[in-house]
């Protein structure tokens, strides 16, 4: 593969001044190469979406926008057009194919990584969140070359219900059912779904702690936590949550708070199958489409349902920077428990047939 820099390898001296790139993560370097291998050499472009890519403030940030992007500089180069050259009609002509095109699924017995087009068409959110990071690329382009303009600027988003959401909820009692069969499954199981369910974390910022995150500030244990966009906050680690992390860590001082047999970070991807093969076991309702994020999602909605719940406490809990967020999670559960179909089912039920056996 044609790289479009070469830093360094450990042992070697430059053979040439540091480039900007040198300082990119990973992400955003493996995806200027990859770009650089389908346009000309020197041609701007790879180590501008690079530079892009580079500058978001987290790792999970930087892969979803690698992954959504890449959708739309295939779709580009299989028009002819030069994403850069890219206008409004094509923009919007994209928008139009994502609402049929199917999305990638891992191919049963292929090769580790193998995917195809087989998955169905991206959900209203999806889209909405993919045209997004689309125009987000276009319109730092615009800002770095000091000329051109965004082609996504007036593509409509889908419409999307503010106080709706794709995350099928449980109940307590589920998330009880989920968090035994974690701690039959092992300790490590245990103490992660725990302390997402417990502290209100998101995937990416439990697999992002490390050990030495865990302190006590005030008498309360804490776990200094890397939220969305890149700010930093110590979290309360629960009693219940910090005997499981102890039992699970044995000793251990160093390195991710939830790590593999070598040491490394905890892949997602595994957590995603994990957590699925845990809610079957369970025998959760939705164990087909449960997910790591529905342990917060479930988190926020008990804790609303306290009865001396303040709204202002489960923001906090929920990092939620706008309370208007917290509340579509009160607007949501009230949607479905206060929905006036169980009531006129049940005034209708004795005029049915069999309604008075």
């Amino acid at each position: 593969m044609t790289e479009l820099v070469h830093a360094a390898r450990p042992g070697q001296l430059a053979t040439r001044n540091r480039s900007a790139a040198d300082d990119w993560p990973d992400e955003a370097l493996d995806f200027a190469n990859e770009l650089a291998t389908h346009y000309p050499a020197g041609d701007p472009y790879p180590g501008l979406v690079g530079a892009w890519i580079a500058r978001q403030k987290t790792k999970n940030t930087r892969t979803t926008y690698v992954r959504q992007y890449r959708v739309w500089d295939a779709y580009a180069r299989g028009t002819g057009t030069h994403p850069l050259q890219a206008r409004f009609p094509l923009a919007e002509a994209f928008s139009r194919h994502l609402e049929t095109a199917p999305t990638l699924r891992p191919v049963k017995g292929g090769h580790r990584g193998e995917k195809a087009p087989t998955g169905p068409p991206r959900s209203d959110a999806a889209r909405a969140n993919l045209l997004s990071a689309c125009s987000s690329f276009h319109k730092y382009a615009v800002r770095a070359l000091g000329d051109g303009h965004d082609p996504f600027d007036l593509v409509a988003r889908p419409e999307l219900d503010q106080d709706g959401s794709a995350t099928q909820g449980s109940t307590e009692e589920e998330s009880a059912q989920l968090l035994a069969a974690a701690h039959k499954d092992g300790p490590r199981s245990y103490a992660l779904f725990l302390a997402i369910y417990t502290m209100a974390l998101r995937l990416d910022s439990a697999l992002a702690a490390q050990v030495e995150d865990l302190g006590y500030d005030k008498g309360h244990r804490t776990l200094n936590v890397r939220l969305k966009g890149g700010r930093r906050k110590p979290k309360v680690v629960p009693p219940a949550t910090g005997h499981a992390i102890d039992v699970y860590l044995a000793g251990r001082t160093t390195g991710p708070l939830i790590q593999t047999r070598n040491g490394n970070p905890l892949d997602p991807a595994y957590v995603w199958k994990l957590v699925r093969r845990l809610a079957t076991q369970a025998g959760i309702s939705n164990a087909a489409t449960f997910h790591p994020h529905v342990l917060k999602h479930d988190a926020v909605t008990h804790a609303l349902d306290a009865p001396d719940a303040k709204l202002h406490h489960v923001q906090d809990f929920a990092d939620h920077m706008d309370p208007r967020t917290t509340r579509r999670y009160d607007r949501r559960r009230g949607r479905l428990d206060n929905s006036p179909g169980y009531r006129i089912a049940a005034r209708i039920a004795e005029r049915l047939p069999g309604g008075e056996d």
